[in-house]
């Protein structure tokens, strides 16, 4: 765990400033040889034990990550070799943060049509291996996790059909530059106005998922910024929903983000099965993706 006045003695910066800013308080960094294969592998089994679905029950593994080692071998295949998932098909996504949310999506409708009975979808990132330590407006922000999912055959549909888009005119805007420099680099104030513009595509993924914005029990958006979570939710008008604020305490975990805040409210009791969760990531790209499920 790094806490704000940990980062202080390195730059420029206060708690106050940070929490002022971004809402985080404390942000959790990986061990120097916890991959992110080996924290995707963690959830995974997390995931397969409260799912009550057996390893040799899945049929394919989708997993979200910007932040793999290598791009060759990708993350799945590995994540599925640990887990003991025999000869499953696997594959990684890249779309950011909004990555779990795409992952989701294509899970979703591989169950649908009958391609895979179960679909295990992973979202792990070591954000700390870009983290340039001494730029205080990035580092400030990141931070490591995994979290995952398993998605089967139900009765009814649990998974509602999915909005999602890009501005693909900033690529700049957050970014890893690669050809010697690879830290994150990111530039806040034209992250933030963006994201704001998004509050329209919430309510499109209420009115495709027939669920009015009041009737929401929970919203779980990208855990970016405190800031830019409190503007798009009082912009949705989602008044009772209750709120993924896991950003406070985890900092920007990018993909894996929305599975780790879903997971806390669950784990605190304050979603319940069945209840209607808009999950809605966005960043990278600029990409974002969302879409309303019935709590598992």
């Amino acid at each position: 765990m790094v806490t704000n006045d940990d980062l202080a003695q390195r730059v420029e910066t206060s708690d106050e400033w940070i929490r002022t800013r971004t809402g985080i308080a404390t942000r959790r960094i990986a061990d120097a040889d916890e991959t992110t294969v080996m924290m995707g592998a963690a959830a995974a089994e997390k995931a397969l034990a409260a799912a009550g679905v057996a390893a040799a029950d899945i049929d394919l593994v989708i997993t979200a990550t910007c932040t793999s080692p290598s791009q060759i071998p990708g993350a799945a295949p590995q994540i599925a070799h640990r887990v003991g998932l025999g000869s499953a098909g696997a594959f990684d996504i890249n779309a950011g943060c909004a990555g779990f949310c795409y992952a989701l999506a294509q899970a979703a409708d591989t169950v649908r049509a009958g391609t895979a009975r179960h679909v295990l979808v992973v979202a792990t990132e070591r954000l700390s291996d870009y983290t340039d330590w001494d730029d205080r407006t990035t580092c400030i922000l990141l931070a490591d996790g995994a979290g995952a999912a398993v998605v089967g055959p139900a009765e009814h549909d649990e998974i509602g059909p999915v909005v999602w888009g890009h501005d693909g005119s900033r690529p700049d805007v957050i970014r890893v530059p690669g050809y010697g420099d690879n830290l994150f680099r990111m530039e806040g104030q034209a992250v933030f106005r963006w994201a704001l513009t998004l509050v329209p595509t919430l309510r499109k993924i209420c009115e495709r998922a027939g669920v009015a914005p009041e009737e929401l029990a929970g919203i779980v958006p990208h855990q970016a910024n405190l800031r830019i979570i409190e503007a798009l939710v009082s912009g949705l008008g989602a008044k009772d929903a209750v709120v993924g604020r896991d950003v406070v305490d985890s900092g920007n975990t990018s993909a894996a983000s929305i599975p780790l805040g879903l997971s806390r409210l669950v784990d605190a009791g304050e979603l319940r099965r069945g209840d209607p969760v808009l999950l809605f990531g966005f960043g990278a790209g600029l990409t974002y993706c969302g879409q309303v499920i019935r709590c598992p």
